[in-house]
């Protein structure tokens, strides 16, 4: 192949092969899934989901495993019914009613212990009470609240009655609550008077008063407080939940029997680009999956204490907070606070406090606490047995740091990559079956058919070593359903691409993932980030990832992005956003450092144009870098859209500091 072509369809992974670690025996020996014949086993599709399946409690089993017969509205478990809270709440009663499904902090240690007795109730009353303000099955539930009790007693809530719910991130501002309750089709939001972020109270429901004013829908509102009394000022036009719960204290309310294919959840995208995305998930598949993941890749077990810190305002917490665990009768970690507050070693005071056996947490995190440095986790007495990250890939330097420092170089680590729309982990390894290796996805889940497509749309050989755009051949029971109210929207982003449109047979229907990623000869994947994340240096396509990776090398560097300048003589050349650890002062020593890191880790060609020193990155609030914003900076161009960043702030700040140079 020539190098023209080498540079046009194929992305060269430059990122150097890593030493394997392998699980330790006593993992392997109290693991979950031990016997390597689950890929194959799961991988007789489509039946070999039903193993999936038989994990839940069904009012009435399924006729027909799979429904291919209208790509790509694929249907799964069909003739089945079942309710999703039921299945995460009511059946765990006769063996643990007294073991705590929910163990929540508050910013000031105010601590909530809700046992499965405790949690039916609450659902209970609180699904009478959303029918009693005239909540009817069908009916979409806006959920603008944030890390409280309330939030995932809501979502359980409206399983129970049968209403697909759809969560907004509290983060998020009044005009993307107005947005996505129109999108919705919602006429009801449930939020609540305030939370506490860093110590302070914030008001969170103004964001509604001023959603209301934006919004096309006349909505009914219900609120919850945070304390007994507001601490915000509450419309009378609003129904207190608290008023709502006295008139319907000790009720009981029969879980609605769903179909399989009816939607329990919508979630929508950030929305960094046009309007967001409704991604809806049906009932049965979705929690069949993501039950069967969180047992098999999470390894978790009833009477676990795990703690995934993410928001469930994210699919992440969706999936890995409420109803996976829950699903399986664990005790499911919530915090409301920052990590950092009130000390930069709350993660690890919280995570000894409770006896956290299992955690599961972010990149972008793991990098933040490499900033802050070692010397917090060992303040503290924690002991994981399995660690995971999600959200993005994580370099194998944060990898290591991760396993030395946290994992004390005895806990399993496993990365996963899926999405919004996948519903549940797709890439990653089986934490008993593969060893680990840094910066590795790992394998493909059992019955996950993961493919790679180069750019003239041709696929690529298996496990090659070369790197493309990432698709998935065969269907799964988490995918989205489609996107709410737009199915030619879904079709056009999710599939058009890589399928043949014309085609009623579901084989010619490939999922488009629509990031970049890397098989190597062992079979493990390494996902390169967004397609849009690579850059073309003199002829040769580098995905940021690799990049960053190789800036990652250097110690004095907490956290690193890489932008994409326009050259007139190279075409586009790399820029270096860096964050240094503390206590180290920015210095030309520093930037050549990391100048020579990159060439050495991949060659010359990619020296960066500028190392540029900042105290921090633009980043969404599920802690995504925005890049887009960094080549807008480099390029002198408008900073766009910054309304989904955690803090809008950073990019002028970032302009400033280079005015200033």
């Amino acid at each position: 192949m020539s190098d023209e072509d080498t540079a046009d369809i194929q992305l060269e992974s430059r990122l150097r092969e890593q030493e394997y670690f392998r699980p330790p025996p006593e993992f392997v020996g109290q693991a979950n899934a031990t016997d390597r014949d689950i890929y194959d086993e799961v991988g007789e599709f489509p039946e070999g989901f039903d193993r999936y399946a038989e994990l839940l409690d069904w009012d009435e089993r399924w006729d027909q495993t799979f429904d291919g017969s209208n790509p790509p509205f694929f249907e799964w478990f069909v003739g089945g019914k079942l309710n999703a809270a039921h299945n995460c709440v009511d059946r765990h009663l006769d063996e643990r009613k007294n073991q705590t499904a929910i163990l929540w902090e508050g910013s000031d240690g105010e601590q909530v212990n809700l046992t499965y007795q405790d949690l039916y109730r609450r659902v209970n009353e609180t699904a009478a009470a959303l029918r009693a303000q005239g909540v009817e099955e069908d009916d979409v539930v806006t959920i603008h609240l944030p890390m409280v009790p309330a939030l995932p007693i809501t979502m359980l809530a409206c399983a129970r009655i049968g209403a697909p719910h759809s969560v907004v991130f509290a983060g998020f501002s009044a005009q993307a609550l107005a947005e996505r309750t129109d999108s919705a089709d919602s006429d009801f939001i449930v939020t609540i008077d305030g939370y506490y972020r860093r110590g302070e109270f914030l008001d969170h429901i103004e964001k509604t008063d001023e959603a209301l004013e934006q919004t096309e829908r006349d909505p009914d509102v219900l609120a919850w407080l945070r304390h007994d009394e507001p601490q915000a000022d509450v419309s009378d036009d609003y129904v207190r939940m608290a008023d709502l719960l006295d008139e319907h204290a000790g009720a009981r309310v029969d879980p609605v029997s769903r179909d399989a294919e009816d939607p329990l959840f919508l979630m929508y995208t950030s929305g960094t680009t046009g309007k967001p995305k409704g991604c809806q998930h049906r009932t049965g598949g979705y929690l069949s999956y993501v039950t069967a993941t969180a047992k098999n890749v999470l390894d978790i077990e009833p009477g676990d204490t795990y703690w995934c810190a993410a928001d469930i305002g994210w699919i992440t917490g969706h999936s890995y907070i409420v109803y996976g665990p829950l699903a399986l009768g664990t005790t499911s970690v919530m915090y409301e606070d920052t990590p950092d507050y009130p000390h930069k070693g709350r993660i690890w005071e919280i995570a000894e406090k409770y006896d956290v056996d299992i955690f599961h947490t972010s990149p972008t995190a793991v990098r933040m606490f490499m900033k802050w440095g070692e010397e917090y986790p060992e303040k503290y007495d924690f002991d994981f047995r399995h660690m995971t990250t999600v959200g993005e890939p994580i370099q194998p330097e944060a990898w290591l740091w991760y396993y030395k420092h946290i994992g004390d170089e005895d806990a399993v680590i496993v990365d996963t990559w899926w999405q919004t729309e996948t519903g549940g982990h797709l890439l990653t390894n089986l934490p008993a079956l593969d060893d680990m290796k840094p910066g590795s996805a790992g394998r493909a889940c059992p019955g996950i058919e993961a493919a790679l497509v180069g750019d003239d749309g041709k696929t690529l050989p298996e496990a090659s070593g070369q790197a493309g755009n990432l698709i998935i051949e065969r269907p799964w029971p988490s995918m989205l359903q489609t996107v709410y109210g737009n199915d030619e929207r879904f079709i056009d982003t999710y599939w058009a691409e890589y399928s043949d449109t014309d085609s009623d047979d579901w084989r010619d229907w490939n999922y488009k993932a629509g990031d970049g990623a890397v098989q190597a000869q062992d079979g493990y994947w390494r996902v390169l980030g967004r397609l849009d994340d690579v850059m073309n240096v003199a002829g040769h396509r580098l995905g940021t990832m690799e990049l960053e990776s190789a800036v990652a090398e250097v110690e004095k560097v907490a956290e690193a992005a890489v932008a994409a300048r326009e050259d007139t003589e190279k075409g586009e050349v790399p820029d270096v956003y860096a964050v240094l650890r503390e206590g180290i002062e920015e210095s030309d020593t520093v930037r050549e450092e990391i100048v020579r890191a990159v060439e050495d880790e991949i060659g010359k060609f990619a020296r960066p144009a500028n190392v540029i020193f900042v105290d921090d990155l633009p980043k969404t609030r599920s802690g995504k870098i925005m890049r887009r914003i960094l080549e807008n900076i480099s390029n002198e161009e408008e900073l766009g859209n910054t309304t989904t960043l955690r803090d809008p702030s950073v990019p002028e700040q970032i302009r400033d500091e280079l005015a200033e140079k």
